[in-house]
């Protein structure tokens, strides 16, 4: 066994529920590039490949992170229902954090490096086949719906029973991060209130959605593990579902396009076209469905600095970056909530 784990670490625990004792135990490491839980990669001489996540002991956290193993657990078993092989696959998992063990979740490790540590370039062929291949996949976790019955919202239920609706989920969501924010006093662009006031304006557009879709919701580069050498590379892995919900599949061009935009990304948008069977068309509606999900993550973003405790120098790092993004993303829902109310106002004419 390479490495031990530390005494106070619940992994002992958790192996030991699973029958694996330490004669069984090839190699334990822990795994970076999480913000919340603990990631352990653990492998066995049987040549089997896990990943044990146990939630952090702090309680200090945003209304909408309890019970985080839950959605993850919810991702994973609903996107392997699509088909996926880059899909990490649930061996077993406790949700109760009063379990003996802990709450607790063990899947199937995939292979591959981060894609922003690999960098893959239009150079050498990878980027833009990669960005296609992202696109399928995506497009076969959005086209998954609950298990009925079904709703929308988090599965972990944090502020209550999934929504029949996904305007009022969306709304119990950022309620919950703006509640954050006023709790932790928390450095936002704008008074809560007025933040509230904009996001509310523009809830109509909401009602275009009517089906609760798979949406991961943190597809950004350290959560695509990418495999094989340049030139044949692909994707390994789609990990940390952690922050999934049941709602809108445009939420997720969020993080596809961390700080950018998605109808720019032509790679991959072909992609999602090609096992989609049309393109997707770019309404005022849905863009401005676009910048309520941009206005939520920004927020989420701003505001966990606090109950993170992450100090003034990182602080003041995630402003600089994050809040420029967010008065963008909070005037563009402005500009869609003011062109939804002239078109309803001319469709009354």
């Amino acid at each position: 066994m390479s490495d031990q784990a530390p005494a106070a670490s619940p992994l002992p625990r958790v192996l030991d529920a699973l029958g694996v004792g330490e004669r069984d135990i090839a190699s334990i490491a822990p795994l970076a590039g999480g913000t919340y839980n603990t990631v352990t990669r653990v492998t066995l001489t049987d040549g089997r490949d896990w990943v044990v996540k146990t939630p952090p002991p702090h309680t200090a956290a945003l209304r909408y992170e309890r019970d985080l193993l839950v959605n993850e657990v919810a991702f994973y078993t609903a996107a392997a229902r699509a088909g996926g092989p880059a899909i990490p696959r649930v061996v077993r998992s406790e949700a109760d954090p009063a379990a003996s063990t802990g709450a607790y979740l063990v899947m199937t490790a995939r292979p591959g490096r981060p894609w922003h540590e690999v960098s893959p370039t239009a150079d050498d062929g990878d980027e833009p086949r990669l960005r296609a291949e992202l696109g399928r996949i995506v497009w076969q976790l959005h086209a998954t719906t609950g298990a009925a019955p079904s709703g929308f919202g988090y599965p972990a239920e944090p502020f209550g029973p999934l929504a029949p609706t996904w305007r009022s989920a969306f709304t119990a969501m950022t309620e919950a991060v703006l509640a954050d924010a006023e709790t932790y006093r928390a450095r936002l662009p704008y008074p809560v209130g007025d933040i509230r006031t904009l996001l509310a304006g523009a809830a109509p557009v909401l009602d275009e959605v009517t089906r609760p879709a798979l949406v991961h919701f943190d597809l950004w580069p350290g959560n695509l593990l990418v495999t094989g050498e340049p030139g044949a590379r692909t994707i390994g892995g789609v990990i940390d579902g952690e922050r999934m919900f049941w709602g809108d599949p445009v939420a997720d061009f969020v993080s596809l396009a961390l700080f950018g935009d998605i109808e720019r990304d032509r790679d991959f948008l072909a992609g999602y076209a090609e096992v989609r069977c049309s393109e997707l068309e770019f309404t005022d509606a849905l863009r401005t469905r676009y910048a309520l999900y941009r206005s939520y993550l920004y927020l989420i973003m701003l505001v966990e600095t606090v109950p993170r405790g992450v100090g003034p120098e990182a602080a003041d790092e995630t402003w600089e970056l994050v809040a420029p993004h967010l008065v963008d993303a909070l005037d563009a829902v402005r500009l869609g909530a003011d062109i939804n109310c002239r078109t309803h106002l001319g469709s009354d004419d």
